[in-house]
């Protein structure tokens, strides 16, 4: 089974490359973070032409976050148990083929210690309380999404400016290696070592073009999914298209 994740940075604005894209990668599972659309203006209709079945929660101009299957989707859980009607929608968990699905748009943070970054270490404590009470470490468990977090230096192109500023401090990395402790595996860790590539590049000061990235987006496993990842890959090529968003696809496979 493929399995891919990707900011879309607005559905509406990238569904014609969105629809592009998968009949050239052909996942068979997607986790879309930044949809930027409310429920009754999701694009089922269009994903239902391209093959794909969808569960998704979202909110207007901003959060969002999707499932698309071409599996039927089981056991959906949208946003923590227990959390408001107006808690920003960034998690939506449910079980396709067998595999448990968390995926998460993290809390960007906005500045160091600001409410906004309180909130995000708050929402990886509460992330990492919903996996101790709700899925079991001995089966396969994927999560997926944008993490807003450089987790290594390998993940920056650079470490040494980027040092205990927003996205790579130390307590942001360390509520992040506390959600991982649960017992993921970073399968693009996993599969291609120390190697330095990036899935975000801001719009501004040529980033793009100098690859100037973060690699902020993953899939994380539990074991015996990670025994079963023969790939995984961030594909660069939406990057490239006009009016594209920041994030690139990060894409794995499985036996």
């Amino acid at each position: 089974m493929k399995v891919a994740t990707w900011n879309v940075n607005s559905i509406k604005v990238r569904m014609p490359q969105l629809v592009d894209w998968l009949g050239r990668a052909e996942p068979d599972v997607v986790c879309i973070q930044e949809t930027k659309s409310v429920d009754d203006n999701f694009p089922v209709l269009e994903l239902k032409a391209a093959g794909y079945n969808a569960v998704f929660t979202g909110e207007k101009s901003y959060n969002g976050v999707a499932i698309i299957s071409k599996f039927p989707i089981d056991e959906v859980q949208k946003c923590f148990p227990g959390d408001l009607d107006d808690a920003p929608r960034r998690m939506i968990a449910a079980t396709v083929h067998g595999i448990r699905i968390i995926n998460t748009y993290v809390p960007n943070g906005n500045e160091l210690w600001s409410d906004k970054f309180k909130f995000k270490l708050d929402w990886l404590q509460t992330l990492r309380r919903y996996l101790d009470e709700t899925c079991d470490t001995g089966k396969d468990v994927l999560l997926a999404g944008d993490f807003n977090v450089v987790m290594d230096d390998a993940d920056t192109w650079d470490p040494v400016g980027m040092a205990g500023k927003l996205h790579f401090s130390k307590p942001e990395r360390a509520a992040m290696h506390f959600v991982k402790q649960w017992g993921f595996t970073d399968v693009f860790r996993q599969m291609n070592g120390d190697v330095r590539e990036f899935s975000w590049w801001d719009y501004r000061a040529g980033s793009w073009q100098r690859n100037h990235g973060l690699r902020i987006d993953h899939i994380w496993t539990s074991a015996s999914l990670a025994a079963k990842c023969i790939s995984c890959r961030i594909d660069r090529s939406t990057r490239e298209l006009t009016l594209p968003s920041d994030h690139a696809p990060v894409i794995a496979e499985f036996e």
